[in-house]
């Protein structure tokens, strides 16, 4: 363990953590040295497992012979080992860490389609949504509910976010995903057929038993603001809606990904 004392806010070392960008760290330039934040020794060690490899770590000193005591062990033995006190690290990064423990990881190379969803059943697409909270508990409820793979539109946002994968608890470690044209043309060539969710005079029920029969099919959820764009509901096969009572319009993304997600499984 190659241990480095940080004792002020202000001590060069440590800039994965605190002074690169989001898209920064994500580095298209240089996909080969990109990287991302996992937060909390529970998603840390969702990634070792699923063969992530660590660059770097940041925990506060208490957890070197604690909660990060087990991941340091699993971590080569000359990675930076980064450590002060609570106070020092949350002025480092701006925020408090989740269970004192950050590790900087490489980002692995992107995946085409075909290879993601090749032997998939039930697909998600992520079109359009921007909030990370929501990326994270979709890819959660995705895995959890028998989700083969998923596919976010360029307008959404990277499941790799610090939030994102927080919030997954790792579930963005465990199932594959990718990114497709806003026309779904990877998937399409594939032979999925696509279920948009919108609510539409020509919706159908979400326990219409047709959608859920197809061999091959694609969830589309848009965000909560806006949802699916006409287009995209226009180049649906089915357009699929969530039953609602008591006059409320509509679910929240995240919920209505794992309704969606649930009922319209691969029988």
């Amino acid at each position: 363990m190659r241990l480095i004392e940080i004792e002020s806010p202000q001590q060069s070392g440590p800039d994965i953590f605190c002074r690169l960008t989001e898209a920064q760290l994500r580095n298209r330039l240089d996909p080969a040295n990109a990287l991302f934040i996992a937060e909390s020794p529970k998603v840390i060690n969702v990634a070792l497992d699923a063969g992530y490899r660590p660059v770097s770590l940041l925990c506060e000193r208490r957890h070197i012979t604690g909660d990060a005591a087990a991941i340091i062990a699993r971590c080569p033995a000359d990675m930076p080992v980064y450590t002060g006190s609570r106070e020092v690290l949350g002025s480092l990064t701006g925020y408090t860490l989740t269970r004192g423990v950050l590790c900087a990881m490489h980002r692995p190379e992107p995946r085409l389609v075909a290879e993601v969803c090749a032997g998939a059943r039930r697909v998600a697409v992520i079109d359009g949504v921007v909030d990370t909270t929501n990326i994270g508990a979709i890819f959660r409820s995705a895995a959890a509910l028998g989700i083969d793979a998923v596919v976010l539109t360029p307008t959404s946002c990277d499941p790799f976010n610090r939030r994102s994968v927080r919030v997954s608890m790792g579930s963005v470690f465990l199932i594959p995903w990718t990114w497709d044209t806003p026309d779904l043309d990877g998937l399409r060539e594939l032979g999925f057929k696509v279920a948009a969710m919108a609510l539409t005079d020509a919706s159908v029920p979400i326990d219409d038993p047709r959608p859920a029969a197809e061999p091959r099919l694609a969830i589309r959820l848009g965000t909560e603001g806006d949802g699916l764009a006409p287009r995209a509901i226009g180049q649906a096969d089915w357009v699929v809606r969530i039953p609602m009572a008591r006059g409320v319009d509509s679910l929240n993304v995240a919920a209505a990904s794992a309704v969606a997600f649930w009922q319209l499984r691969s029988r």
